[in-house]
């Protein structure tokens, strides 16, 4: 009880300090010039061990604006802290599971049930992402459980009544194009498409997206002589013209996305929209990873964030803006690989950001020890915020009839 009493001591000092602070705070963002980032999805990974706790991440992207997140796995944790928030989720069903809900629709069952069911009343669930880069694997056996799996989801959401809420669809890596250039002659690798055919099939038929992760970071890397920084980071270049369509790129991401669109139709679809689900530039890596640095990951993401804000099309889609998950939320400590894969993030794990590109967060600095403790600091948070909303109207209310 006594421990109890001085946590409650202290929580009542820190939520006066809260509130005198969250004023100067709130005038603060509403002064400040930012990049405003409505629109735009994070990837919230968690391979690290010094994180802050998602109730506090819950804080940081709505200070930030963001309102679309995506996520690698079912986190209750996560789901949780963001119970009655404007966050729209895409949540992730791991590779692991895939052979066994192909063959065993009831395990998909299950799964939604136990990790979708629980959290979609409060928390804004609107996608299951079935598997991350499956055909990177080279696993045939997992690659023939890709599609058999996905539909068990969609059937156990039609069960439920949830199908029309809930997408389903999956998140490929470029690597799955045999040609890229020029993006009207994009393909996809001859072995797999006896696999992505039918795949395709499926989006058009349940209307889904088709998710793909680019990386110009990976191109640029690769072959630094050919390929132009500037064409890469979305600076001012001469970028290429497709001969083919006589279409203009100044940035390699346009085109990749393009190159996808132009295999997909080889494949007989025209109707499936591509959504960017990972996109981003490194801050840090190895020697031989050329053009990791702050400097570009900052030019990168801006520029994106440029882009996504103006809701820009490429090239072959200027009617379909852009559609953006920028990897990563946090620098990952933990992931393996090259330096470059613990160097995605635009925060650190204590909120400071990485680089500068218009973003300004607040992560507060409140350690939540339970979930109770963590519905009432949001509702905390809310509370104050609206009051210091107020309290600056009302000031400036003020203020207007002095004059």
């Amino acid at each position: 009880r006594e421990r109890a009493l001085l946590f409650t001591s202290s929580m009542a000092t820190h939520s006066l300090s809260f509130f005198f602070s969250c004023r100067v705070l709130l005038l603060f963002l509403i002064l400040s010039v930012r990049v405003k980032s409505q629109g735009v999805g994070i990837n919230y990974g968690q391979i690290a061990n010094n994180l802050p706790s998602p109730a506090r991440v819950a804080v940081l992207l709505q200070s930030l604006n963001i309102t679309r997140v995506k996520l690698y796995d079912a986190d209750p944790n996560v789901l949780f802290s963001f119970s009655n928030s404007q966050v729209d989720f895409m949540i992730g069903l791991g590779n692991e599971f895939l052979q066994n809900m192909s063959t065993d629709p009831t395990k998909a069952q299950s799964w939604i049930q136990q990790k979708l069911q629980p959290h979609i009343s409060k928390t804004r669930i609107t996608s299951i992402v079935v598997g991350n880069e499956i055909f990177k694997t080279n696993d045939r056996v997992l690659i023939s459980s890709l599609l058999p799996a996905m539909k068990s989801v969609y059937s156990a959401l039609q069960n439920l009544g949830l199908e029309k809420q809930v997408a389903v669809t999956s998140a490929h890596s470029l690597d799955i194009l045999q040609t890229s250039y020029p993006p009207s002659s994009g393909s996809f690798k001859e072995e797999f498409i006896q696999f992505l055919q039918p795949l395709l099939d499926f989006h058009s038929q349940i209307k889904s997206p088709f998710l793909i992760n680019a990386y110009p970071f990976f191109a640029y890397k690769d072959s630094p002589k050919e390929i132009p920084l500037e064409y890469a980071l979305f600076q001012p270049n001469h970028g290429m013209i497709d001969p083919n369509t006589n279409l203009h790129y100044d940035n390699m991401l346009f085109a990749q996305i393009d190159a996808l669109y132009s295999a997909i139709k080889t494949l007989g679809h025209t109707d499936i929209e591509v959504r960017i689900s990972e996109t981003g530039w490194p801050s840090k890596g190895e020697e031989n990873e050329i053009g990791a640095s702050p400097e570009n990951a900052a030019l990168y993401n801006g520029n994106l964030l440029k882009l996504v804000q103006q809701r820009k099309g490429t090239p072959a889609k200027q009617s379909v803006p852009i559609d953006v998950y920028v990897f990563a939320l946090f620098n990952e400590n933990l992931k393996p690989g090259p330096i470059s894969e613990r160097n995605y993030g635009l925060f650190y794990a204590d909120g400071k950001p990485v680089y500068n590109v218009g973003l300004q967060g607040y992560l507060p600095d409140i350690i939540y020890t339970s979930s109770a403790t963590t519905i009432k600091i949001l509702i905390l948070w809310r509370v104050v915020m609206g009051l210091a909303v107020a309290g600056l109207i009302l000031d400036l209310g003020v203020n207007l009839r002095m004059r």
